[in-house]
């Protein structure tokens, strides 16, 4: 899709949306009794427009992957526009559901356009306890805020945002819901099958799988309670379990644990060694909610991740990346870099790569009374080095429909650290979001 094509398809789908929304006239109220009839279809979405500064560090390992043969800059632009479709359409037992998301961004790289359906998908509910669902669907398994280690089949999510909406994976899957009196008051049960071939699913694992997954639900004692299985297929198999219970009306407690069974996992010395390696990963977070009298919410999860990579591991890796840039500077030799560029890609670039974290995020709804304006405060902390990452943001929606977020995100750790490491400083974004 051409940039030009794109953005007539952006304008387009925004006027045939403005369209539906219509002035009313001055007139007598009068009472028609289709306006209070549930309609069959939804349609709604946003635009956005998201303009980001980033402030590099040109010592960072990540810093010398990204431009190793480019040319050196101090700050780096983006202009990112997003429109998001939703829409659905119910017809007796069966409910269609779509969410396009459609992406054109400007970067150093250049200028790239993408067009994916997130979710799309047909539901079928033959009963009040069972539903049928086949399509691309967002599973939503699990129970932590930034990171779900038992979310078995769906993409991570990205823990400096965590509510980004998500790209589904193809399935059939099915719901079966049953109610009790007692102590346990519901019970539902949730098979998936996921298809990996050339061309469908094909970035879940390794090709030519159908792979099983499924949960169980338990509401016991007032407390969610979930158990999850993946089967062996494109991936290891894995078995997990979670739970959220509400102390009080204002104040909740989560958690996940999960095992994957023979993970794999490459590392490398510093000097470009790589070896394989197969384990067990053990993973678990647990967290909290809490909102004050005052309206401030408090967020705070503990988080260790089993697969991921020690401290020495990521120093060998750092080291491996200083020498590679160093030989390319030196000969025009670009196959160390390049080796270290993939193994980024691959692993030891991921957002959180290493195994252990904190996070904590506080917002305050219109503090001192000032109307329409939430500030927020963000901090991940790896808890083996010591690094950390700090973003401040505030949001303001005094325009209906209309919010406009300031978010700056700072760095900090030493050489040889997971955020020290990393290609930025700081950054800065500003995204103006129009729902409609």
């Amino acid at each position: 899709m051409s940039r030009r094509h794109f953005l007539l398809g952006f304008a387009f789908c925004l006027a045939a949306v403005s369209g539906l929304v219509k002035p009313g006239a001055a007139e007598d109220y009068s009472f028609d009794v289709s306006e209070t009839e549930t309609k069959p279809y939804s349609l709604g979405g946003y635009a956005e427009f998201r303009p980001v500064l980033i402030d590099q560090d040109r010592g960072a390992a990540f810093y010398k992957l990204k431009f190793y043969n480019r040319a050196k800059t101090w700050t780096t632009e983006e202009y990112n526009s997003k429109l998001q479709l939703e829409g659905s359409y119910q017809r007796g037992i069966s409910k269609l559901y779509l969410r396009l998301n459609a992406d054109l961004n400007n970067t150093y790289q250049g200028w790239n356009n993408d067009l994916q359906i997130y979710e799309g998908y047909l539901s079928v509910k033959p009963s009040q306890t069972a539903d049928i669902i086949a399509g691309k669907k967002v599973l939503r398994w699990g129970k932590g805020y930034a990171w779900n280690p038992a979310a078995f089949a769906d993409r991570p999510k990205n823990p400096d945002d965590p509510e980004l909406a998500l790209e589904g994976y193809t399935v059939l899957a099915a719901d079966y819901t049953k109610s009790f009196d007692g102590r346990l008051k519901t019970v539902s049960f949730t098979p998936v099958l996921l298809p990996v071939y050339d061309g469908l699913n094909d970035t879940f694992g390794s090709l030519n799988h159908l792979d099983v997954a499924a949960k169980a639900y338990f509401l016991f004692n007032d407390t969610d309670i979930d158990l999850l299985y993946r089967a062996k297929g494109s991936k290891p198999a894995a078995y997990g379990a979670d739970f959220s219970r509400n102390i009080s009306t204002n104040f909740e407690v989560h958690g996940e644990a999960s095992l994957i069974a023979d993970n794999p996992q490459t590392i490398t010395d510093k000097n470009g060694n790589t070896t394989a390696k197969a384990f067990d990963a053990k993973s678990w977070l647990l967290g909290l909610r809490y909102q004050t009298e005052k309206d401030a919410t408090y967020i705070a999860e503990y988080y260790h991740n089993g697969g991921g990579f020690a401290g020495s591991a990521m120093t060998d890796y750092f080291s491996f990346v200083n020498t590679a840039y160093a030989t390319y500077a030196g000969t025009g030799n670009a196959a160390p870099i390049q080796k270290a560029a993939n193994m980024g890609n691959s692993g030891y670039g991921a957002v959180n790569p290493m195994r252990n974290y904190v996070y904590l995020r506080v917002t305050q709804q219109e503090p001192f009374n000032i109307l329409y304006f939430t500030p927020a405060l963000t901090t991940i902390v790896n808890a083996d080095d010591k690094s950390f990452s700090l973003s401040p943001e505030v949001m303001w929606t005094r325009i209906t429909n209309f919010e406009l977020r300031f978010k700056a995100m700072f760095l900090a750790g030493p050489a040889g650290t997971e955020f020290g490491e990393k290609a930025g400083n700081a950054r800065y974004e500003l995204r103006a979001r129009y729902y409609f």
